[in-house]
């Protein structure tokens, strides 16, 4: 069978758009959540994932859920001990957290890295409205964060 390059060009490209898919995000959910190596309770235990951590899934495969924390280490968790609440964690040195989502915006709180924020809105321009566990809230850039 000859295939014309055309023609293989399309199926290529077809193929890869069928593969594309939004990448998603949850979190740990009110107890913590122990990470596999492996779908399976017998599989060698890796960390344990503070509540509300949040992780990238990547695959589910039954009741078990592949994924990928900050670092970019891949694990499994039971999917039972997530939740679709979103939380996001400052991935920089200091983010400014503004009392609009423009750089011009007052300064509400500065955020070392690794402080967790509840997702409030998604990125809208760049920016991502958040909220401390104190109640504080306002808007941070969608560069800063990792877990939207």
């Amino acid at each position: 069978m000859i295939v014309r390059p055309a023609v293989f060009a399309a199926l290529v490209l077809s193929l890869a758009a069928g593969a594309a898919h939004a990448v998603e995000f949850k979190s740990v959910g009110a107890a913590p959540a122990i990470l596999y190596d492996a779908p399976s309770e017998r599989g060698r235990k890796v960390f344990i994932a503070p509540r509300s951590m949040p992780v990238e899934v990547v695959l589910t495969y039954g009741e078990w859920a592949k994924v990928r924390d900050i670092s970019g280490d891949l694990s499994w968790v039971e999917s039972k001990g997530l939740t679709p609440k979103r939380y996001v964690v400052v991935n920089v040195a200091s983010a400014k957290v503004r009392a609009s989502a423009d750089a011009a915006g007052a300064i509400v709180l500065t955020a070392d890295k690794g402080v967790l924020f509840e997702l409030a809105e998604p990125v809208a321009s760049g920016w991502v409205k958040v909220r401390h566990r104190d109640g504080q809230v306002g808007y941070v850039r969608a560069t800063e964060i990792w877990g939207e």
